[in-house]
């Protein structure tokens, strides 16, 4: 049977990549900032990867915190990743309406991609309420959906913006 504790490692590693990654992301954004606030649709693709980025590290934390018990982190996990889901979404269709016809339909599969991952969180919890840790295992490809989609938006802020 899988309990909390044999996901510690899982959690720790994941908990320090994202932050690494957020700090890595916020000082390329800091280096590209001009060009970043100049165009449209770019200060929300930064607050997106920032956004998935961080909605890592604070799920990795709480499952982190000792002595909780499955259905306590379950119950977090389901509020938590509730409002990750609001927040990466309404993000992401605000960033999809300044995007170029040309890339509009990329970015709606993008965003159907973030909505999908991110809400493996709320569907984690609950299925942690209802039949324990077993749950946890949503949470990896959420995890793993996260920072591709970070990555992809960290390039063209950080790459694509230079061309």
């Amino acid at each position: 049977m899988t309990t909390l504790g044999d996901w510690g490692s899982f959690f720790t590693a994941e908990a320090g990549a994202s932050a690494a990654l957020a700090g890595l992301l916020f000082v390329g954004i800091s280096l590209n900032l001009a060009k970043i606030v100049a165009a449209a649709g770019l200060p929300n693709r930064a607050l997106q990867a920032l956004t998935l980025l961080f909605g890592i590290l604070l799920v990795a934390s709480l499952a982190l915190v000792p002595g909780q018990s499955v259905g306590l982190v379950g119950l977090e996990l389901a509020f938590l990743g509730a409002a990750i889901v609001g927040v990466a979404l309404t993000i992401s269709l605000r960033s999809l309406a300044h995007t170029d016809a040309a890339y509009r339909r990329w970015h709606l599969g993008e965003t159907t991609v973030v909505g999908v991952a991110t809400a493996l969180y709320p569907i984690a919890g609950v299925l942690m309420l209802l039949r324990g840790a077993v749950g946890l295992y949503l949470v990896v490809p959420a995890f793993l959906v996260s920072f591709v989609i970070a990555l992809l938006d960290t390039w063209v802020l950080l790459v694509e913006i230079n061309r």
